[in-house]
């Protein structure tokens, strides 16, 4: 199988979302098998919908889904027995400690006791949880419960992990285990989505992108090929006095604290560099970024919220 997951004209609409707002509009996309999927958007764009959908606990209102060949609408039991998912909001059974929590998700999935103790071992000190293994989940802090979710699903056996934001809330060494970890997995020939909007983890740990806007797929393809279907692949940041008037007409000229900010084709972005450095101007020159090209493309900063998707929907634990 070429694709663990297929979507086609995927479309959702929540009972109370205002008229002509759909949290999902004509989305298409495939997933490879093996791979790690970055989905990448605001907030609300459409990103944990899609998770939702794509794990069998929300229906679509039309359109097509199918994860590993079966369909989430008529054949949800085929495909819950293969995957494994963080959903967005999560809460992990309180009164267990975390060594308990991960070892009977574990159980619930099928594994024999010895492998399901021997996993969770492992991921617990992947993870950095030994110290609180005997610690019961009410007493964590936010992110280390989710750390805890992190370890059950990564423990896991499933051939299809859904990570819907499995880093909101730690600090950045914490980020980067998680990240390891994500990695390890892969590496096993196993399937991850993982929704962010942290563009640098996108970055490093995705194959392949999907950038989400408004409930539809915008940009979709390796880092390298979305920043190859931007207008300027590169950036220059000028710190100092710099005519504006001798940069128009290089790329676009965006004003910043200090300087200017241009986005540019590579021979005039290193033709501008040369002249700023000639004149004793600091600068720096680089290929476009995810952020940058996220700004390019939609318009406005990933950290500013989009509305799409409603809260009225009852949430479904996994």
């Amino acid at each position: 199988m070429s694709n663990a997951i297929e979507a086609r004209h995927l479309r959702k609409v929540y009972p109370k979302s205002p008229p002509g707002v759909a949290a999902l509009a004509d989305l298409s996309l495939d997933v490879p098998t093996g791979r790690v999927y970055g989905l990448i958007g605001r907030n609300g764009a459409g990103k944990t919908t899609f998770v939702r959908i794509a794990s069998t606990q929300l229906a679509p209102t039309s359109g097509s889904l199918r994860v590993l060949g079966h369909s989430v609408e008529g054949e949800e039991r085929e495909i819950r027995s293969r995957i494994a998912c963080v959903p967005q909001e999560s809460r992990p059974l309180y009164f267990l400690n975390v060594e308990e929590v991960v070892y009977l998700y574990l159980k619930l999935r099928g594994l024999d006791p010895a492998d399901a103790k021997r996993r969770t071992r492992d991921v617990l000190e992947e993870l950095s949880l030994v110290e609180y293994r005997r610690r019961p989940v009410s007493r964590l802090s936010g992110g280390l419960r989710r750390r805890a979710m992190c370890a059950m699903v990564l423990a896991s056996d499933a051939e299809v992990l859904f990570l819907d934001e499995p880093t909101t809330g730690l600090d950045p060494i914490a980020r980067r285990e998680v990240w390891e970890a994500i990695r390890r997995t892969s590496r096993e020939n196993r399937t991850i989505v993982l929704t962010t909007h942290y563009l640098d983890e996108a970055e490093a740990l995705s194959t392949r992108l999907a950038l989400v806007e408004r409930g539809q797929v915008l940009l979709e393809g390796s880092p390298a090929d979305l920043r190859g279907r931007v207008r300027y692949p590169y950036r220059v940041v000028l710190q100092g006095a710099y005519p504006r008037e001798e940069l128009e007409g290089l790329g676009q000229v965006s004003a910043i604290e200090g300087g200017y900010l241009v986005f540019a084709r590579e021979a005039e972005a290193r033709e501008l560099a040369r002249r700023a450095l000639e004149r004793g101007i600091r600068v720096s020159l680089g290929p476009v970024s995810l952020e940058d090209i996220f700004l390019d493309v939609v318009g406005r900063s990933i950290e500013s919220e989009e509305t799409s998707e409603s809260p009225e929907e009852p949430e479904v634990e996994a």
